[in-house]
């Protein structure tokens, strides 16, 4: 198959089955200027596919550097009232969302971590209802990427420019499952594979999660009434959706007063545009009480510091070692694609969706559940080939989940 051939069918993916846009239907879609040409692309397929209008937000990064360079320091604690007001609204009108990443790994590399914290912080205060509607699965959205040339010599450092950018194009179309005959119906059958994994765990209904690795023996609580999810997930309104393309997690949320121990990370954390990497994170009671870090502990540090709710966990994720991106031996730096490759957990704000009856709850309810709220939500990767799961039960009684990084059952 060409690359024109998988070009067109990863559009046609990200339309169908990313956002699955229906008649009339408004999408938004946030994007490089790097991968102008795919996003016409995708808006000529969503068009296709009945949208009524197609909004592109363009970002630049060399733009985006510029400014925190040169722009004055507190204009990072402000974010644009129009942009906050854009997404609420067409959330309000069921429209769809997609965002296309692509930034480099390094692309902040030696800016002051305090103007990175303070957007962070001015960002997620400001996208906070906004947010309510993606963790809630009110409306339909998806990130998938493309590449950028910094992002594709971060991953190919050996290639030169032109051939990186077109081996990571292909790295994404085969975790992507472009790479066949029928990516639509391969998606499908893929869904049913992880949601058989999520029934599983549903029906066992376990009290607690204990890790073992090296450097890492953590519990994790988890909530009464705690919802497993995999790959597709349904809006309000009934359609489905694809959140994360690629995908190969079954995830829930701990209890936020639920986490105690250490956990280490096996791989790197690409995070506002700097590298985050061995890192050791200690918990009790639920809350972040100690951080060690070899490369980019300031960034870390800070992350952890955007609000109460950072110092806590909002996402549990299984994934096999076993799984095709980890068995691919591409180490990313992206968090869409390495999460994949490992059991992974996130700082910050829970999915609401999953609890029961969490996608009509309040804050508060939300809370009383026992799920973590924040304006920030990062995934971070522990998993490897020498990790082990169990679930314990509410008698106490403990059974393999996972056994050498891949699953027991």
């Amino acid at each position: 198959m060409s690359h024109t051939e998988m070009f067109e069918k990863y559009a046609d993916l990200a339309v169908k089955v990313g956002v699955n846009i229906q008649k009339d239907q408004l999408l938004y879609i946030g994007a490089s200027i790097d991968n102008a040409p795919f996003v016409r692309l995708v808006t000529k397929k969503a068009y296709e596919a009945g949208a009524r209008q197609v909004f592109v937000d363009w970002s630049d990064d060399e733009v985006s550097k510029m400014r925190y360079q040169m722009a004055p320091s507190d204009s990072f604690s402000e974010f644009p009232e129009w942009k906050k007001l854009e997404r609420e609204a067409l959330a309000e009108k069921g429209a769809a969302f997609m965002n296309i990443v692509s930034a480099s790994p390094d692309l902040m590399k030696g800016v002051e971590p305090q103007r990175i914290s303070d957007f962070q912080r001015a960002a997620g205060q400001a996208l906070e209802k906004y947010r309510q509607y993606i963790q809630s699965d009110k409306v339909s959205w998806t990130v998938i990427a493309a590449p950028s040339a910094g992002w594709a010599k971060k991953v190919f450092p050996d290639a030169d420019e032109n051939e990186a950018i077109e081996k990571l194009w292909h790295a994404i179309f085969k975790a992507v499952r472009v790479d066949q005959a029928d990516p639509v119906d391969a998606w499908k059958k893929h869904d049913e594979t992880l949601h058989e994994k999520a029934d599983y765990l549903n029906n066992k209904k376990y009290k607690k999660l204990h890790y073992t690795a090296p450097g890492t023996d953590l519990t994790i609580e988890l909530p009464k009434g705690h919802i497993w999810a995999g790959a597709g997930s349904v809006n309000e309104k009934g359609h489905t959706f694809m959140a994360n393309m690629p995908t190969e997690e079954v995830f829930t949320v701990p209890h936020k007063d639920g986490v105690s121990g250490y956990v280490t990370n096996t791989k790197p954390l690409s995070y506002g545009g700097n590298i985050i990497d061995g890192f050791k994170i200690t918990f009790e009671n639920g809350r972040i009480t100690d951080v060690q870090a070899d490369e980019g502990e300031d960034i870390l540090k800070k992350l952890i510091e955007t609000d109460e709710g950072s110092h806590r966990l909002g996402e549990v994720a299984l994934v096999p070692h076993q799984s095709p991106i980890s068995q691919s031996n591409v180490l990313f730096f992206n968090t869409l694609f390495d999460e994949n490759a490992s059991n992974h957990l996130a700082i910050g704000s829970a999915y609401a969706f999953c609890v029961e009856g969490g996608k009509t709850a309040s804050q508060e309810e939300l809370a009383e559940k026992g799920l973590n709220s924040s304006i920030t939500h990062v995934d971070f990767m522990i998993g490897s080939d020498q990790m082990d799961i169990d679930g314990i039960s509410e008698d106490g009684s403990s059974e393999p989940v996972f056994r050498n990084g891949d699953w027991a059952f």
